[in-house]
């Protein structure tokens, strides 16, 4: 059974949820699986409440225009609700982004050290690390960039783009929206 597509009334209670955030919930975790193919599980909430505005995304619930808005607090929220089931879905920091993993993978300190480093856009473009980048702003040497680059490229959460023999590992769930290569 699919415990978001069940009756509203048993889940909300199990969960501890209204019909508001129920429904921001279900609508949350319908972008970040459509998204995983492209992010490998891993957003931005901004980009999430961009999709879902452009979708038009209305409620049931809402019975007047304010009550159709929503924030990205409120998303925020809704995927703390959704972490109660278990399924990887979970909100985490990486310098000033917030970002939502759907994916049930335990990201290590090392792993979140290479995102943070790939969030700062003095090391290369925003969005994009290279072992050279890492041993700048982490002084790790290759071995251990490579090994904590491997699972992220494994999971599809980071893109490789080798160019004339350099490896630049691009993160999608760090891109601003509308432009892969925007610095700010």
């Amino acid at each position: 059974v699919d415990p978001l597509s069940a009756e509203k009334g048993f889940w909300g209670s199990m969960l501890g949820i209204g019909e508001f955030y129920y429904e921001l919930s279900v609508k949350v975790a319908e972008v970040c699986l459509a998204s995983r193919s492209r992010n490998g599980g891993i957003i931005r909430v901004s980009e999430v409440k961009d999709i879902l505005t452009q979708r038009g995304t209305k409620f049931s619930f809402a019975d007047s225009k304010s009550k159709s808005s929503y924030s990205e607090d409120d998303i925020i929220t809704s995927v703390k609700k959704l972490s109660k089931l278990g399924s990887g879905f979970r909100t985490i920091n990486v310098g000033k982004a917030i970002l939502i993993v759907s994916v049930p993978e335990e990201l290590d300190d090392d792993h979140m050290e290479v995102m943070n480093v790939a969030e700062d856009d003095g090391n290369e473009a925003y969005g994009v690390v290279t072992t050279d980048s890492m041993e700048r702003a982490l002084g790790w040497d290759e071995e251990r960039s490579n090994r904590a680059l491997e699972l992220l490229l494994g999971k599809g959460m980071v893109w490789l783009d080798v160019h004339r023999g350099e490896k630049k590992y691009w993160f999608p769930s760090l891109w601003k929206q509308g432009s892969a290569t925007s610095n700010n």
